[in-house]
């Protein structure tokens, strides 16, 4: 495979009409010959991580964290908790993005950030996107993505809404700049 987007952007072009991706960033986690997978950055379910603790039934300790939005990350298992971050550390069940970062699925993580431990920056979705092996290359064959390489700080730093603007000036490109037509001139 000659095309690895792993710890890229995909932006979601204005071509690309389906709900659940329509004006999306999502960050790729993992991209191999059997298909992709990444969480979307930038779509908050109006639940903070205080209330998602709540629910879970875990005490959170982490003043810094209380109010972080948790996310929409995918219609792939939107019932489960997938928490990316920095540092790596030793986790049950962590997909090791790079050597700085991880996507944890485990509960301990969860746990350690309520004792008030855990990673030092944590973005947190439900559910991922995932596509098949072949899937992503033809989606940006088709106009539907154009891919950056990703700047963590942009999940860590930036408030949901503006990560998919800042994202798009990685590539020097405005917002306003794209059109439907893109790629077609």
């Amino acid at each position: 495979m000659d095309l690895d987007l792993s710890r890229h952007f995909l932006i979601a072009m204005p071509s690309l009409a389906d709900p659940i991706f329509a004006k999306t960033l999502t960050f790729v986690c993992d991209h191999n010959d059997k298909g992709a997978m990444g969480v979307i950055v930038n779509r908050p379910v109006g639940m903070t991580l205080t209330t998602l603790f709540e629910q879970i039934d875990v005490e959170l300790h982490r003043p810094d964290v209380a109010e972080l939005p948790v996310c929409f990350g995918g219609p792939v298992q939107t019932d489960r908790g997938f928490v990316l971050h920095t540092p790596l550390g030793e986790w049950q069940s962590t997909l090791s993005v790079s050597d700085e970062m991880g996507l944890t699925t485990s509960k301990d993580i969860l746990l350690a950030v309520g004792e008030g431990g855990g990673p030092e920056k944590m973005f947190v979705t439900l559910g991922y996107a995932g596509w098949e092996a072949g899937q992503l290359e033809a989606e940006l064959a088709q106009n539907s993505w154009i891919s950056v390489e990703a700047d963590p700080e942009i999940i860590f730093a930036l408030p949901a809404e503006e990560r998919y603007d800042a994202a798009l000036k990685l590539l020097g490109i405005d917002v306003a700049m794209l059109s439907d037509e893109a790629g077609h001139a």
